[in-house]
């Protein structure tokens, strides 16, 4: 197997400081949740930006503050969000790939999100889709349902999309597909040979779909976007304690953990 490459969701555009008080929102508690990340094995941060009231915004300018200062301060790749909140537009969500990072991701279809929907219209998957490949930002294809994987392919041969593909399968969203190992493994058997994967388990999936991915030779999200808990009942501390025990049970299984230059490697950045 490659080495497991682990991405940290740092805070989301759901999650607020009322449910867990560590959630990092401001460009500097970002970039400090980023480094100690990074410290703990994570060679992704996966990245949301708030505005100074703590709300989800797309913003340019909040973005490039906040990639600058995770930069200043460490080698880790920073992939920011072009889902942003349910209610940004298309262009607001956009905003982010204009600072030419290595990673963004992009998410492959329309679904129930909780009580609200995620509107991704064809028009600006493909849209999204071309942007990137013009700045040389490699997507990381977000899956909610089985059919955003043939979205995908349908890129790939329309040229949008290079290969091999990346994706990373958010399962256990409510109103979306759900979090069972039945699901991931329906999820990876889908994907086009070659392709390299990553699942983000939503809540009390986190933990046992991250055990299978690291078994299964695929990658690993974790992070207060997903999951604000360490164990039932117990809020974690911080984004990168739930890091730390990912980097501990893939050691023990004997499956190392890459660095943010072998990630890169793994998965042809630029």
């Amino acid at each position: 197997m490659e080495k497991l490459i682990i991405t940290a969701a740092l805070t989301g555009a759901e999650v607020t400081k009322v449910q867990q008080p560590n959630l990092p929102v401001s460009p500097d508690e970002i970039a400090e949740a980023a480094y100690a990340c990074y410290k703990a094995g994570a060679s992704i941060v996966h990245v949301h930006a708030r505005d100074a009231e703590g709300n989800p915004t797309q913003s340019y300018e909040v973005y490039k503050e906040i990639k600058e200062k995770i930069e200043a301060k460490c080698n880790i790749i920073v992939q920011p969000s072009t889902g942003g909140a349910t209610w940004h537009t298309p262009e607001e969500r956009l905003q982010p790939v204009e600072l030419k990072p290595e990673m963004a991701t992009l998410s492959c279809g329309t679904c129930n999100f909780g009580p609200e929907v995620f509107m991704n219209s064809e028009e600006y998957i493909e849209k999204f889709a071309a942007r990137m490949k013009e700045l040389g930002v490699k997507p990381e294809i977000e899956v909610f349902e089985r059919g955003m994987i043939e979205n995908a392919i349908r890129l790939v041969k329309k040229g949008l999309l290079d290969t091999p593909v990346h994706f990373d399968f958010v399962l256990g969203v409510p109103g979306a597909c759900p979090g069972t190992p039945e699901d991931l493994m329906h999820m990876v058997r889908s994907i086009p040979a070659g392709s390299t994967w990553t699942v983000a388990g939503i809540g009390r999936a986190e933990t046992p779909l991250a055990v299978m991915a690291i078994v299964l030779g695929g990658n690993v999200r974790v992070g207060f976007e997903d999951n604000v808990y360490y164990e039932k009942g117990v809020m974690a501390e911080s984004n990168a304690q739930l890091v730390a025990r990912i980097v501990r049970i893939s050691k023990e299984i004997g499956r190392e953990v890459a660095t943010p230059d072998e990630a890169r490697k793994i998965l042809g950045l630029k």
